[in-house]
This record gives structure tokens, sequence and C-alpha cells, in this order.
């Protein structure tokens, strides 16, 4: 077939990609346009022109945007070729100024992959030493293991020469030899000469010329299709073994999922209402782990379900309690004017206990705020929980959004329930204030305890040895002067801080003692990304050589809080508004009266004393009450009753429809594992009926290396010395298997030649998607278009390129322009 533009100057200005199918009826399709076949392979010509023209426009432009040719035909092996413009050294029209090198550049990203096979195509009557074709060829393969040179034009030599020294691989010799063609003219190709009768007369040229006539039957187009053809075969067999380990991989990996899917039908009331129960049932599972902890899929990234809950317990809700303590000057004016109002207009001689009772119940009412942020917390987390476990039903959305509003809804019920016995509690304790209990210090010892000794009865340490925790912090402000911001390892326990060079704790660098230390937060610098707070000393001392607090600095407000509750448990509290030293000064204002001053502070260590217990009990009771109420009800519901409203709110039907992209996901999985198990029949009948043949031994091509080192200069030879720069035809293959067989496509379509034992490349198993692409029956390789390379970007080293074969031949008009 005669369907590649032809005329002088540069006439290829985009690769094309030609793929050869072998097929029962003959036609053409393009990638660009697959909807359409044809048959007029006048027409295929114009499509190649016109798709050109469309993006290089009319004045010889160029592209590295490839376009993709199928020709089904059953005259032809299967192969795959890349023409690729001609190498063009003086640039003409809109051609860039750099335009040898972008086609050098472009030339080199098909032939420089491992699984191409070259054509080196050069004219017989032009200086072989000075072939570009074979220079680029020797660049990217210098064993040789993958060029074939081929000699065009043996018919326009000047008579008295030849090239037989040449074609028998004695002169310039290759690994793999020279292959001998004879093409039609170009007064042949104006006068519509058949291609039959091309390839008869270039039958008939090489058994009657006396110089080829005993090498005939390796000469010729239909021999260099055969030979190329014979070089794919051998390719996809010494792929066989990784590509059949790499294909079980993949089956055994699909195997699972498929099981479930292999008889599978979409509208079986059965299936649907297995599936139903089964997702439901998951779901409770996933949820209860979530919540419980499990050993199976753990997040090692960040805390969540279950563990955060339970940081919101023990750190955040302990750190609420202390934050919202009673400040101490308005603690002590209050208790102030209860001692002066309950004693009216009399001078009280005694502490009176209303006094006592009417502040402590101030202070349970102030519980009331954290306790209810903690629940909104966990309510919080719980609905994160709830969104993470309805991931796996997303193949389903109607029952995923269903199961989402059933069951947040029963949590904000139980919501709702949960905030009402939390207030209950502490409505409780309000109502009756036992002195009597074991842990109140009662009136007597409250005279000679001081307030701070009692604070620290709020939380009490376990120990005086424990480690309350350990962990790396930056201490933020040391000057540049003494060597800046650094990191350190610190340990916390109930007496000290202390901080090392790293976790091996060999290393001290200092121990502070807790002693009238404490917390205060300090704003995020403006170019920092780390959170920080500070830690200071309440008589005005130096914490840390000559800084009055230290800064320490965490990547998280999460590290931060979590290390602000680590404090708290060793007793290092929050900074007031006021320093207390000033505390003392500014009650004055308040009463000079020596007595109450000391009813004051007894009822004030009273105080202290009984808020400690409460805040005991409050801190024990809030997580079992919420766990009571809200999680545990929630993981009973999800088990016992979550089936039954959604058989309520919506039927079978509706909530089992699956999503478009569910249903895609199981075909495309379908038809992946029938196409692996193909794939694997296929290689085994491969493996035992192809036949491969050696690689040639090394050759001396040491002459490629010398011609290339001096400028090309045209030569008259003797009588072998023959040809021009020319540009080799290469074949391309797609990745990972056998590469695809260059060859020259005007004699190609037309041969009649037999199929050579073979099977579909590796990569034909999983382009079975591609509509355009049909079932071979000979080694075939499917179209991947090589990405293009920038136009004006000028670069002489080959860039890594999609694997093809590739054809590079001369600027001038030849057979194969």
């Amino acid at each position: 077939r005669d369907f590649l533009p032809r005329g002088s100057g540069i006439v290829t200005r985009r690769p094309l990609v030609l793929q050869l199918i072998f097929s029962k009826t003959e036609y053409a399709e393009f990638l660009h346009c697959k909807s359409k076949k044809f048959t007029d392979f006048d027409e295929v010509r114009q499509e190649i022109e016109a798709e050109t023209d469309r993006v290089t426009g009319t004045n010889k432009g160029i592209s590295p945007v490839p376009i993709n040719l199928r020709v089904y035909s059953p005259h032809v092996l299967n192969l795959t070729l890349i023409d690729l413009p001609g190498i063009t050294k003086v640039p003409v029209g809109d051609q860039p100024p750099d335009i040898e090198y972008q086609i050098k550049d472009m030339i080199l990203q098909f032939i420089s992959r491992e699984n191409t096979l070259i054509l080196a195509v050069t004219p017989a009557n032009m200086d072989l030493a000075n072939s570009d074709a074979l220079k680029l060829a020797k660049e990217v393969d210098p064993q040789g293991l993958r060029t074939i040179g081929v000699i065009t034009k043996l018919d326009l030599m000047d008579e008295g020469t030849d090239a037989r020294d040449i074609l028998e691989n004695k002169l310039l010799p290759l690994r793999r030899g020279y292959i001998g063609v004879v093409n039609r003219s170009q007064k042949d190709i104006e006068g519509k000469k058949d291609i039959r009768a091309a390839l008869g007369a270039e039958r008939k040229f090489f058994l009657s010329h006396p110089a080829y006539r005993h090498i005939a039957d390796r000469m010729g187009t239909p021999h260099l299709q055969k030979s190329l053809n014979q070089q794919l075969t051998n390719h996809i067999r010494e792929s066989l073994p990784a590509l059949r380990s790499k294909l079980q991989s993949q089956l055994l990996s699909l195997e699972k999922e498929v099981e479930e899917y292999k008889n599978f039908r979409p509208d079986d009331p059965t299936r649907k209402t297995k599936a139903l129960l089964q997702m439901v049932q998951q779901f409770g599972v996933d949820f209860e782990k979530r919540i419980e902890g499990s050993g199976d899929q753990v997040d090692t990234l960040e805390l969540s379900g279950g563990a955060r809950i339970n940081r919101i317990f023990h750190e955040r809700f302990p750190f609420e309690l202390v934050k919202m303590e009673f400040d101490e000057k308005d603690l002590r004016r209050e208790i102030s004017y209860a001692i002066k109002n309950i004693h009216g207009v009399r001078t009280g001689l005694f502490t009176p206990d209303m006094a006592f009772e009417a502040i402590v119940k101030k202070q349970i009412v102030k519980l009331k705020e954290p306790s209810l942020k903690c629940v909104d917390l966990v309510v919080s987390e719980l609905a994160t929980v709830i969104k993470k476990c309805a991931e796996k039903l997303s193949s389903y959305p109607r029952l995923r959004e269903e199961t989402e509003r059933i069951v947040t809804t029963y949590i904000r019920e139980r919501e709702g329930r949960t905030k009402d016995q939390i207030l209950l509690l502490i409505d409780i304790e309000q109502s009756y204030i036992n002195t009597n209990h074991e842990d109140f210090i009662g009136f007597a010892n409250a005279q000679q305890r001081s307030t701070q000794l009692n604070k620290k009865r709020a939380i009490p340490n376990q120990g005086e040895i424990l480690v309350i925790r350990r962990g790396w912090l930056t201490i933020n402000n040391i000057s540049l002067m003494k060597g800046g911001s650094k990191e350190y390892w610190f340990v916390l326990t109930a007496e000290s801080l202390s901080w090392y060079k790293d976790e091996e704790e060999k290393e001290k660098k200092y121990m502070l003692p807790l002693d009238n230390l404490k917390i205060r937060d300090v704003e995020k610098g403006f170019m920092s990304n780390k959170h920080v707070f500070a830690i200071f000393n309440t008589e005005q001392r130096n914490v840390y050589k000559d800084l009055r607090q230290i800064e320490l600095a965490c990547d998280s407000q999460e590290d931060v809080d979590s290390w602000k509750a680590s404090f708290l448990r060793a007793g290092v509290y929050p900074e007031k508004d006021q320093a207390e030293n000033e505390d003392g000064a500014q009650e004055n204002t308040f009463s000079m009266d020596p007595q109450l001053e000391r009813q004051v502070e007894t009822i004030r260590n009273l105080v202290d004393s009984y808020v400690a217990i409460i805040n005991k009990s409050i801190r024990d009771l809030m997580p079992k009450t919420i766990m009571h109420l809200m999680i545990n009800n929630t993981k009973a519901f999800i088990h016992h009753e979550l089936l039954a409203y959604l058989y309520s709110s919506a039927d079978q039907s509706s909530l089992m429809e699956e999503s478009a992209d569910q249903a895609q996901r199981r075909d495309e999985m379908l038809r992946m594992y029938h196409a692996l198990k193909e794939a694997l029949n296929i290689i085994g009948d491969i493996s035992t009926s192809t036949v491969s043949t050696p690689v040639p031994p090394p050759v001396d091509d040491t002459w490629l290396q010398s011609a290339s080192s001096h400028s090309p200069t045209p030569q008259r030879r003797p009588v072998s010395s023959i040809h021009p720069p020319g540009r080799p035809p290469a074949v391309r293959g797609p990745t990972p298997g056998p590469p695809l067989i260059p060859v020259p496509i005007g004699a190609t379509a037309s041969f009649s030649a037999p199929p050579i034992p073979s099977r579909p490349g590796p990569q034909s198993v999983f382009a079975n998607n591609d509509p355009f692409l049909a079932p071979p029956q000979i080694p075939s390789r499917p179209v991947r278009i090589p990405p293009g390379i920038p136009p004006g970007v000028p670069s002489r080293r080959p860039p890594a390129a999609p694997s093809r074969p590739t054809i590079i031949r001369p600027a001038e008009p030849s057979l194969l322009d």
C-alpha cells in the first residue's frame, strides 16, 4: 500500500507510529479518530498530511507529538515501526534554528530504550562511514545488539561499483549485519507502479545481479520482514520468565477480591440481603475496634478513635478543670464579703459555716462548663469515627448516607441525655456539702495548712521519683550568641524537669526543681511554625542560667496541651492574672481587720480542700458517665437496632444500589483477572512453540568511532564503498516486553508473507480495555505515545524516552519518504 506522504524537502514532520496487525480484513484506523475505518489508503495519506498540518502548520514546522496509525491486513506480520523526520542540518520555513538538535533528540527518545530495534538506513550511493543513522545508533547501542543495517538504492550505484563487501558484512561490519533492499523510484511512484510489481522487480534484481546473486535469499524486503519478526520472537522468549512471574503475582493479588465477584448478579435480592447484613455487621465491628483498640490496621501516624477519647478524659478535661480554677484575689474578696454579709450588723467572733458552703457551691457550679465541653469533644470524636467506619460502605452511597445519618442522630440524642446526667451529678454535689469526708481537712487543720500545699493535694503525685513524661522539646529563647534554639530530650518527674542531649539520658544538661514554677502561654513567632509555652518562677528568680523563663516549643498545639496536662500532674499550674505575691497587698483594700483575715484564710483552706475532693470525684465520674450513656449505648445500638432502622428508612433495593464507580471498578477487575489468566495460557503456548535464533558474535566496529571523530565529507568510494548519511528506521515496542520491530514502510504492506510462529507481546494483555486494539494472532504491541519534547529547547543529551524502535531516514526524498 502506498499511503505515506512523499515530496521534496522535509515531508515527515511528526513521528508516525505505524502498527501493523495481522487480520483477515484490510483497513486502517487513527488513534485521533477511532470511530472511522479507512479502506481507501489515499484517504489515509490525506489524513496524515492534514493531521501533520494541524499541529505543525503548513510551513515546514516540526512537532514531537506522534500520529498513531494502525493497519490491519492479511499481508503483514505483526510489527510496529516509528517513522521519524529526516535529520535536517539547515532550518527552513518555520523551523527553529536548533532544528538539527531537536530532531536528534526526538530520534534518541525512541531508540534509547533497550527493547527497541534500530534500522540504520543508508543509501548505497553515499559513504557509509559518514552515516548519521549509524552514528546515532552507536551512541545508544554500543554493543550492536539492537542495530541492523539497511542499504537502499542499490540499483542507483555508479557503474562498476557494488556493495557486495558491505552486504557480506566484511567492510565496516555490524554485529547483526546488513540487508539490502531496492525500492520504487520517484518516477515509479508518480507512475503509480504497483508495489507487488516492485517487490517482484526487487527479487529479480538480486537474482540477476552478479555481485548479489549468491546472497539473494538474504536480501530484499520480505527477508527484512522475516528477520525483524524473528527478533521480536526472540525478545518475547527472553522476556517470558520474568513476565510469567509478574503476571502470576498480579493474579494472586486479585484472587481474593475477584472471588466475591465471580458469580455476581447485581439484581439478585438474595445477594443484596446478604451484602446488607454483612456490611452492617462489619460496620459495628469496625466501630468497636476503633473505640476499644485493635491490633490490626494500627494507625502509626496519629491518634484516632478510642485513643483520642482517652486523651480527652485524662488530659484535656483535667486541664480544663485547672484552667477554670478560681482567681486568688477574687476568691478572698468573695469570702470576705460572705463573712461580713452573714454576720450582718454584728461583729462575728467565729468563722461562719455558711460562708464556707456559699463559696463551695459557687465553685461547684463552675464545673458545669468544662464538663459539658468534655462531652462536646467526645461527640466530635465519635462523629469522626462514624465517618471513618462508613468509608467501607462507599460502594453503596445511599446505604452509607443513611447509616451515617441514623447513627449520628442517635449519638446526638444520647448527647442530650449524657449532658443532663452530668448536670445532675454536679447538682447532687452541690445539694449536700459533706464535711465529714475522709479527705476533708476540717477546721482545725485548715488554720495550719498553706494554700500551696492544699493545691498540690488536688492532683497528688504518685511518688517522689515518678517519671510523668519523656519527650523532645525545643528551648526556644536561647540567644544566637549562646548557640540558638536547640532540641533536647526532656524528662518530667514529680519533683523536677530535666533535659538531656538525647534519649539515651546519659549526658544531662540541667535539672530544674518544680517548686514555685508556673506555666504561661507564649504567642507563636512570625516566622515559626512551632507552638510555644513558657515555664517561669513565681518568686522572680532565674529559671535557667540568666533566663527568667524558658520557652519550650512543640510541633503541634496538641503536643502543647499534652505537655501542659503532664505538668498539671506534677503540680505545675497555669499562671493567674495577678501574681501571688501581689495578693496580700491588694487584700488590704478589702479589710485591714486581723480577725477577718484569719477567718478568710481558714475558709480559703477549707474551700481548697473540699473543691479538690469534688474535682477528684468529677474526674472519676465523667469518663464513666460518658462511656455508659453515650459510647456503650451507641455500640449496642449499632449491633442490635441499626439494621431495623435502615429497613424502615428505605427499601432494600435503593439502599443497595451500587455506585457507578464501584460497578466500573468491578468490571475492570474482572476484565483484568480474565486477561491475566489468558496471558498466562498464551505464555505457556509460546514457550513450547517458538524457535529462537542465537545472538550473532561481536564484530570489530571501531570504524564507527573513528568515522564519527572527523567531519563527514563526501568521498568517492571504490567498488564497495557506497552510502550516504541516512536515517535509521527503527521499531519500537511498549514496556514491558518485546521490542517493536521496524520495517521499511513502503514495501511492507503488500508483501504476503507467511506468519512466523509467535504470540502477542505481553503488553497486549493489559490493553484489552482499549477498543482500538484488535486481538492479534502474531506478536503485536500496543502503541504508547512517547512524551513530547517542547520545541525550541536545544539538547544534545538523549532524554529518557518510551520504548519503541525508530526509523532514521535521510532528509532528501527517498523511497521511505
